[in-house]
């Protein structure tokens, strides 16, 4: 950007405020919220405020944004986050509730002196609670970003007027899909200022399909957490109906977290060791090349007894570029993803039959299947690439700054 008389101006300060965030290069924790932050260093000056966790730096510049990592706990205790989210981990661990009050006020401490520090012009908080809320706290023009666990999970009378209260404080919202703000409206927030801004897909530099790689006839494929929403154990629990219709068919599950040993006990009480591969966590620079060979990508999302549930999957976008068939759980998010495909997709993961019945009806028309699945693929690259959606987040944030300088 220049002044008229050509000068360079000084970009405008956004500090991003988030929870799930990348602790190293490669790591295979969601990367979302550093793939939208690194699209934003063309017109902001970029600084990332997120929790620290064992082995990470506490300071380093990431494809040219500024991580700051705070320390909540001591190292060894630095575990609400990773390894299947604050959600989950608080549920499989009680305990972990006592690092919650220092979590939330060593971030709201380091984001005022970041502030002043900095002299911050914007922030974008990712998440209503805690971050909306710290947000709050700091008085600047910020906008909160809902991404699902936060809006579906953390539910009650308190929890819901925070999040009202987040939002009608903001200078904007966004969620991630047109049932979030649904969601939003039904527990009474002002809707008027959200925005349905979804999560990207990286297909310049890494999911696109690649026809000279010849798909699988038999493998079924799951990349994500391994946590309870993700409905795997519907997945595994279906492979035996496949297996007897289809004796040659295997299971990929690609992902981590706190189901894994259960997963695993599960496949080996149905006898189902040798068909059910487990290949841990894989950094993205793998997961183009599963996409692009599976037979089938299968997301057995559920509704849990929490509340909660997908916002908007970046996985299934990215099985999706990549022209592989998917099938999926009927969570409503999928609807703005998958359009008019939606009663061809998705399934209720809960009956298993059905489950086996949809999956060897993919796998028994792999033309029909991948023809569809390139015509998804068309629309999602379209959609749902990173630089349509970081141009929407920066068209977003630009607005809250002109506004403020017109009230000025």
């Amino acid at each position: 950007m220049t002044t008229p008389s050509g000068q360079a101006m000084a970009k405008p300060r956004l500090l991003v405020l988030a929870s799930t965030y990348p602790r190293w290069t490669n790591d295979p924790e969601p990367g979302f919220v550093h793939e939208l932050a690194k699209r934003m260093t063309g017109d902001f000056d970029v600084t990332v405020l997120c929790p620290h966790a064992p082995g990470a730096n506490v300071r380093e510049k990431l494809d040219g944004v500024e991580v700051f990592r705070y320390r909540y706990a001591p190292e060894k205790l630095e575990t609400l986050v990773n390894d299947g989210g604050i959600v989950t981990n608080l549920k499989q661990a009680k305990w972990k509730l006592l690092l919650v009050p220092g979590f939330v006020l060593m971030q709201a401490w380091r984001a005022w002196r970041l502030v002043r520090a900095n002299k911050v012009d914007v922030i974008h908080a990712h998440w209503l609670i805690p971050q909306g809320l710290i947000a709050v706290v700091l008085n600047k023009l910020f906008v909160v970003t809902s991404h699902g666990a936060d809006l579906f999970a953390l539910k009650g009378g308190l929890l819901d007027a925070l999040k009202r209260f987040v939002v009608r404080k903001s200078s904007a919202a966004t969620v991630v899909s047109t049932a979030m703000r649904d969601k939003l409206q039904e527990i009474g927030a002002d809707t008027s200022k959200v925005l349905v801004l979804s999560m990207g897909v990286d297909i310049t530099h890494r999911f696109s399909p690649d026809a000279s790689i010849a798909r699988s006839h038999d493998e079924i494929l799951f990349v994500g957490r391994l946590v309870e929403k993700k409905g795997v154990e519907y997945l595994v629990r279906a492979m035996p109906g496949i297996l007897r219709e289809r004796s040659s068919a295997f299971l990929t599950i690609a992902g981590f977290g706190p189901n894994e040993p259960r997963l695993r006990a599960l496949a080996s009480e149905l006898g189902l060791a040798e068909k059910v591969h487990f290949l841990g966590a894989r950094p993205q620079a793998e997961l183009p090349a599963l996409y692009r060979r599976a037979a089938v990508f299968v997301a057995p999302f559920v509704h849990i007894a929490s509340g909660d549930q997908e916002g908007l999957p970046v996985a299934l976008m990215e099985a999706i570029a990549c022209g592989c068939p998917i099938l999926a759980g009927d969570v409503a998010g999928l609807h703005d993803l998958l359009g008019e495909h939606i009663n061809e997709i998705v399934f209720d993961p809960r009956d298993t039959a059905r489950l086996s019945s949809r999956i060897l009806t993919v796998l028994g028309s792999p033309e029909q299947a991948q023809e569809r699945a390139l015509r998804m693929s068309d629309f999602v690259r379209h959609r749902f690439n990173w630089d349509t959606i970081a141009s929407g987040y920066g068209h977003a944030l630009h607005a809250v700054l002109d506004a403020a300088r017109n009230i000025k």
